[in-house]
């Protein structure tokens, strides 16, 4: 992946015709990229440049995190919620009716319904973001909670949680690591689009001798962003802006400036 000269951002400004996102392909045929790839004449591809490792029972045991201890579950992804109750059906840990669900977002309080009749357990839910489940979380003060997590994950939650003297065990239950890319050495797009400071990572556990040259790249959400910035890598489009919330919606805005 890119070899060659360093471009000036002057000389940034190129012509896109193809695409990376680092992301499983979308199973929506609506989804915007490929109405983005039919708008414009693109080439997308879809390639996860991280996968979720699932941590075993042994494993999880040597962290001594006893569920059954606690009185509320902090889930803020559905690979929490699916790896959670995974271990507690291999560790033949059978949750208690009365267990109460903090959920980040409706989407992920939803999905819980995969492993729990929800209309009779006690959920409760953010709107989309940790601040928002960190101000239900604040109502709730006196819970004995567990917070099911990966091995990589923001601070914002264990923060508050130690800050504000909560009983509470993080549990470190499935692990994000880097996807093996090597099939894509030799492959060259104009724009990689990146969603998490864990898919930077990857690229560069990948390709340690990395050039962007010409390769834009895009990064979704602040995070992932200052990862672009600290890898010492140019950030050509910023996700999500006033006028774009969306990733497509960012590379259109800069596809047509580029592309004319």
């Amino acid at each position: 992946m890119g070899a060659g000269l360093l471009i000036t951002d002057k000389e940034r400004l190129n012509k896109v015709e193809s695409i990376l996102v680092s992301q499983p392909k979308p199973s929506d045929a609506n989804s915007p990229y490929f109405k983005l790839a039919e708008k414009h004449n693109l080439k997308i591809d879809f390639r996860p440049f991280i996968q979720i490792d699932p941590v075993d029972v042994k494993e999880f045991r040597k962290q001594k995190v006893d569920i059954l201890a606690h009185s509320a579950v902090i889930f803020t992804s559905r690979n929490a919620v699916d790896h959670f109750f995974r271990l507690a059906a291999e560790s033949k840990v059978e949750i208690p009716a009365d267990m109460k669900y903090f959920c980040i977002s409706e989407q992920t309080a939803y999905y819980l319904q995969k492993y729990i009749v929800i209309r009779k357990r006690k959920i409760f839910t953010g709107q989309r973001t940790a601040s928002d489940l960190l101000e239900v979380i604040k109502k709730h003060p006196k819970e004995k909670y567990i917070f099911p997590c990966s091995n990589i994950r923001k601070d914002d939650i264990p923060n508050f949680l130690d800050e504000n003297g909560y009983t509470y065990k993080e549990a470190i239950i499935y692990k994000t690591v880097a996807s093996d890319l090597s099939d894509l050495a030799d492959v060259n797009y104009d724009v990689i689009a990146f969603f998490s400071p864990s898919g930077i990572n990857s690229l560069l556990v990948n390709f340690p001798d990395f050039k962007q040259n010409r390769t834009r790249i895009a990064a979704f959400g602040p995070t992932t962003a200052k990862a672009v910035r600290e890898a010492n890598l140019i950030l050509d489009i910023e996700a999500p802006l006033p006028n774009a919330p969306s990733m497509t919606g960012a590379i259109e805005l800069y596809i047509k400036e580029a592309n004319v």
